[in-house]
């Protein structure tokens, strides 16, 4: 099978090595509630509004990159891990991986219409940041539990 759009096997390795650092970075935002001092830096913004502030512009602003660097390497990673070729891609792995798609983008949006009618006020900005990787982690999920469950099938056959 001819698979154009996969990524090399070794992004895989690549892509749980981002992975686990930028949910490194998560637990220690969550339990500490702080930001790493040293990522405080000049960045360029499109927009940048805060509450009380003017509204500025096309212009650099001081900000912390935790929370930047985390999404990106949550994203990145679990980007990396999906869409990377198994060592031995077949018609059969194409079709879990495109049943798993799915399946994920249907759970993902039936959990988000659940929160858009049952979720308020700022808690539910905290949905809109966490759908932005749900998507992915479902899939995820159910991949690599398809893949498993189709290994230890085999083994049992032999």
């Amino acid at each position: 099978m001819k698979t154009r759009f996969l990524f090399p096997n070794v992004f895989k390795t690549i892509g749980w090595i981002l992975l686990v650092a930028g949910i490194i970075l998560w637990i220690y935002g969550l339990f500490f509630n702080d930001q790493i001092p040293f990522l405080n830096i000049k960045v360029f913004a499109i927009i940048d509004s805060t509450i009380f502030q003017p509204v500025k512009i096309l212009s650099f602003i001081d900000h912390n990159i935790t929370v930047d660097l985390m999404g990106i390497l949550i994203i990145t990673g679990a980007i990396f891990i999906a869409f990377s070729k198994e060592k031995y891609e077949d018609e059969y792995i194409g079709r879990i991986r495109l049943e798993s798609l799915l399946w994920a983008t249907y759970i993902n949006y039936a959990i988000l219409v659940f929160c858009i009618l049952f979720i308020y006020g700022t808690s539910f900005f905290n949905v809109l940041i966490y759908n932005m990787v749900s998507l992915l982690i479902f899939f995820l999920i159910r991949f690599n539990l398809m893949l498993y469950k189709t290994k230890r099938q085999l083994k049992n056959e032999k």
